[in-house]
């Protein structure tokens, strides 16, 4: 597997993140070991300061799913607010997870259930609450 691109969180976002994840009942610890792994190797930043190419809690984004070249736009949204919205997805999920904190123009790669390499490739961030000034949503 190649190696992991560099990503970023706000330390707004990280926070939540750490608190959703304690909250999780024991049993689907193991679930979201790679949101735990993702986080831990993350560049914090505070609101303010994260760059517009960024993906974070609640950005609009337009990504291609491979290996099928699916074209995605969608909302990367706490499990509170996805209610099974197809413009909306779930860092709990495992493309939620892969986006998160990843910037245009970088693609990461993962082992899908049945095995298979799933990857995802960023192109456009479609709003972003850091850019629009949402500094405390």
């Amino acid at each position: 597997m190649e190696m992991k691109p560099n990503i970023i969180l706000s330390s707004l976002d990280l926070e939540r993140i750490e608190q959703l994840l304690e909250s999780l009942p024991d049993s689907q610890y193991s679930m979201h070991a790679s949101l735990l792994e993702e986080i831990s190797r993350a560049e914090v930043m505070e609101p303010k300061d994260i760059p517009p190419t960024v993906a974070t809690m609640n950005s609009t984004l337009r990504f291609v799913v491979e290996p099928s070249s699916m074209e995605v736009c969608a909302t990367l949204v706490y499990p509170r607010d996805a209610n099974g919205d197809q413009g909306k997805i779930s860092v709990l999920a495992p493309i939620g997870t892969a986006l998160l904190g990843l910037s245009v123009g970088e693609c990461i790669e993962w082992m899908g259930p049945n095995g298979d390499r799933i990857s995802v490739q960023l192109k456009e961030i479609l709003y972003q609450p850091e850019r629009a000034g949402e500094l405390h949503r």
